[in-house]
């Protein structure tokens, strides 16, 4: 590897922040999206809006800074996973001043704070399996300042027995890997647009995960409706084809009826498109 001056290894730092929070943005004004926050409203949500997700995504730019910033050309060790732990725990409360105490973006920061501090030890470089090798390894590893009391989140994964955001990362993000980088590459070369090959890659990530956010909201009626709903977005062609649009349009309904959100899916989707942009122009995820 290249070593890099330390004002480019600052640049490149500075980087992946910017992309981090331009993800953030990105998946927030995604549309349509179904329950969650988008261009068009508020979707399932009483508390959230989209000038708040985007005020929330630019609060975490100096997290996500300070992250690669620590974690730059450094190894997986303990005494590194417990100042990503912090780093991401002092970006959470950066992100609930900026909203007045509204949960806007927890999961992200798990996710795209690993993934952020990942690329950063590759020295913002390599495909897209090793960064997220990379990240599992980190996330895999003990930090003795994480909290003790239980988030919705784990509730959820306790009461359901399912597998969740601690899981995902520690498996190196298998409905990104396995379905939504997949699924967004096939999506572009069939000729959607880059919104409908973003959404396609949103419904392949709700076919199979169990996402804690619906089923804290709505149960396992409203898990199996939202993957049985993006199943069939994808059956019709995806988001590009009127059969895929209708069937979006219905799952849509069916998930604001049970007033249930993919929260962990749309967390999923920033931290897909941040892989995507920080392997481009190659593409060479495998």
């Amino acid at each position: 590897m290249k070593l890099l001056s330390p004002t480019q290894s600052e640049a490149q730092a500075s980087q992946l922040a910017t992309i981090a929070r331009d993800c953030l943005i990105d998946e927030a004004r995604l549309s349509p999206k179904p329950g969650l926050v988008d261009s068009r409203g508020n979707g399932a949500h009483q508390d959230l809006t989209l000038a708040l997700m985007e005020r929330s995504a630019h609060s975490l730019e100096p997290a996500f800074l300070a992250l690669a910033r620590h974690s730059w050309l450094r190894p997986a060790d303990i005494a590194l996973r417990e100042t990503v732990g912090r780093l991401g725990r002092d970006g959470e409360q950066q992100m609930m001043a900026a909203t007045g105490g509204v949960n806007t973006h927890r999961g992200a920061i798990w996710a795209l704070g690993l993934l952020v501090s990942a690329a950063a030890m590759l020295g913002g470089t390599g495909r897209a399996a090793q960064l997220t090798r990379t990240a599992a390894a980190l996330a895999s590893l003990p930090d003795s300042g994480a909290p003790k009391q239980f988030s919705k989140g784990l509730k959820a994964t306790h009461r359901y027995r399912v597998p969740g955001a601690r899981e995902e990362a520690q498996q190196a993000f298998p409905h990104i890997m396995k379905l939504a980088l997949p699924q967004l590459m096939a999506s572009r070369a069939v000729g959607a647009s880059e919104s409908e090959a973003r959404l396609d890659a949103l419904m392949a990530i709700m076919t199979s995960l169990s996402d804690t956010c619906v089923l804290s909201r709505a149960g396992m009626t409203g898990l199996n409706a939202m993957q049985q709903g993006a199943r069939a977005v994808l059956l019709a062609g995806g988001c590009h084809t009127a059969e895929g649009a209708q069937a979006l349009a219905r799952l849509d309904r069916r998930m604001l009826a049970l007033n249930a959100s993919p929260g962990g899916a749309a967390d999923l989707l920033a931290a897909t498109l941040f892989i995507d942009r920080v392997c481009s122009p190659e593409h060479s995820y495998f």
